[in-house]
């Protein structure tokens, strides 16, 4: 209790005036992490050898489901598909949410670990792949059963209700959008509050990085059809060349960034592929273009999309190309929203971090154009304060060499990113069972 009235009394103080000395309470806290270390990282070499893709992971599902239902919690399983929802109330008081993501990805570890993926399975395109943890989110679920058992072994603590789910298809940009859609807010505690992490491959093992407002990106996945008429290479003049028409098309989109937002409202378009054509003397008949979309505002994306659509329109016609002709712009239904830290609160959070592990351990961080549905559990109820941080697992070796040597690091959902899991799932555990014990404070 000392530990919840210590920080309670932080988080209303000035920032100017926050003592970032290490205190005797977190300092207990830490201890408590290090004493259920060994047992987790058995845990994360299991989750590590055997990862399993988006939408099928069911027996990680079932392994975590039975270890949270042994610490107390009331467990649903396949929400969702393969999600996990487990409950512990603990009287009066607001309801937390912690959220861990569970998939891998089709990629051949080349880490060199001991205990190293050597799974191999069929894709949802029906090709055969190595799998493996490359984002890491195996440090995310191990840190939530450490979570759990450091709350649930600790009741007296605090008060109020625990929500943490098990997401699938996090790398999919759905498993959110499908519990949301199997009543995760209906069939089982609203949220007050919700939490998550994720690994970082550019932060130093053990250091927190945080991001008031948005922190991650809207994405969207555009196919544009460009249409012609195919002939033979050498009379150009009889055809309508579908790769000159996506050749200008690709042009024009590069103004929709650098002529039509402002400097200062980051977004992105990049053409990722460019399909067109079998042979060099025919000219086809149609090309393929593939996009993604990044922005963070509702505004801003809708300003993209119709900017997409009618820059292709208006190069089709000013090919000379019928109506029927023009080319085809579809939104691929793969939309993943903008993630959103509530500003105060994520300060707050930032603050206690820094009570915790010092303030050389917590920096803020600008936000990424990647995409994380996270903000998904905000965007269907912005009355939830929430924050995702970032955990870094770059370890001090490789971060000193890279320092010294201006060599690269391997970036998550590469084949070579092995984090310094042990720092990671700590310092991951540590600061959300600070964060639960201030919001769930008596």
């Amino acid at each position: 209790m000392k530990y919840i009235a210590f920080i309670t009394s932080v988080l209303c103080l000035a920032s100017s005036s926050l003592s970032y000395a290490t205190t005797s309470a977190s300092s207990n806290n830490a201890k408590l992490v290090n004493a259920v270390m060994p047992e987790l990282m058995t845990l994360y070499m299991d989750l590590h050898q055997s990862p399993e893709l988006s939408s099928v992971e069911f027996n990680t599902a079932k392994k975590l489901a039975k270890t949270a239902r042994a610490l107390g919690f009331e467990v649903t399983e396949q929400v969702g598909g393969t999600g996990v929802v487990a409950v512990l109330k603990n009287g009066q008081g607001p309801t937390v949410l912690i959220r861990a993501d569970m998939d891998a990805l089709p990629v051949k570890e080349q880490t060199g670990l001991a205990f190293a993926s050597k799974v191999i399975t069929t894709t949802e395109e029906g090709l055969q792949a190595h799998v493996m943890h490359a984002c890491a989110h195996d440090t995310h679920m191990t840190s939530w059963i450490g979570t759990a058992k450091l709350l649930s072994e600790n009741k007296e603590n605090w008060s109020g209700t625990l929500v943490m789910i098990l997401q699938p298809a996090e790398e999919r940009g759905r498993g959110a959008k499908d519990m949301i859609a199997d009543g995760l807010y209906k069939r089982f505690p609203k949220p007050d509050y919700a939490l998550a992490f994720h690994n970082s491959a550019s932060l130093k093992a053990g250091v927190i990085g945080y991001t008031p407002g948005f922190t991650f990106a809207n994405v969207d996945s555009v196919n544009i059809l460009v249409k012609g008429v195919g002939g033979h290479g050498a009379y150009p003049h009889a055809t309508k060349d579908p790769i000159v028409l996506g050749a200008r098309i690709v042009g024009a989109l590069q103004t929709l960034v650098s002529r039509e937002l402002d400097p200062q409202d980051p977004a992105v378009v990049t053409v990722g592929s460019f399909q067109s054509g079998t042979k060099h003397n025919i000219i086809s008949d149609q090309a393929l273009l593939l996009l993604t979309v990044r922005s963070y505002s509702d505004e801003t994306r809708q300003t993209l999309l119709d900017g997409i659509a009618r820059i292709a329109k208006g190069e089709g016609i000013a090919m000379g190309l019928p109506e029927k002709l023009l080319p085809e712009v579809i939104v691929k239904d793969e939309y993943t929203p903008a993630t959103y830290n509530e500003p105060e609160f994520t300060k707050k959070m930032a603050q206690l971090f820094t009570v915790e592990l010092g303030k050389e351990r917590v920096i803020e961080v600008p936000a990424v154009m990647a995409g994380e549905d996270f903000g998904r559990y905000y965007k269907a109820d912005n009355s939830i304060k929430s924050m995702i941080f970032w955990v870094g697992g770059v370890p001090f070796d490789k971060w000193q060499s890279a320092k010294e040597t201006g060599e690269g690091l391997p970036s998550l959902h590469s084949p070579f990113w092995a984090p310094d899991a042990r720092k990671v799932i700590a310092t991951a555990t540590q600061a959300m069972n600070s964060a639960v014990l201030t919001i769930l404070a008596k």
